[in-house]
């Protein structure tokens, strides 16, 4: 098989795993699921966001610096970085409601990047 496949597959792999220990039916559990694994280490919170340490990953890997490949990178950063600072203000005693209102979460919105980063990847790669 393709080594870009293969990436691809296991591309898809790591997003499902992100996806299903951040897996609630709202925002604010969401939010919660991070904040629980946020407190008992920093550390470990970065493990966790695999999608971002293989999509680092992938960019060193193949040399791959071209806009699709850095905007997922970028795209991850800021993810981690705007869950972060919410977390912080959590800590400092701020209330979900006063940070953001309450959205449902849809199984179609919850796996949108296991579909969305891997495709993103393929193009990326040049693979088409």
């Amino acid at each position: 098989m393709d080594t870009i496949l293969i990436l691809f597959f296991i591309f898809i792999a790591i997003e499902l795993f992100e996806s299903n220990w951040q897996k609630a039916e709202t925002l604010y559990g969401l939010l919660s699921n991070n904040l629980m694994v946020f407190n008992k280490s920093l550390f470990l919170y970065f493990l966790l966001n695999t999608g971002f340490i293989y999509s680092i990953f992938l960019t060193v890997y193949l040399h791959n610096y071209n806009f699709l490949m850095l905007s997922i990178v970028g795209i991850k950063f800021f993810d981690i970085a705007f869950k972060l600072s919410l977390m912080q203000k959590l800590n400092q005693g701020a209330y979900f409601e006063e940070i953001m209102p309450n959205i449902k979460i849809t199984p179609m919105l919850r796996y949108f990047n296991a579909v969305a980063y891997p495709i993103t990847f393929l193009f990326a790669s040049d693979y088409f």
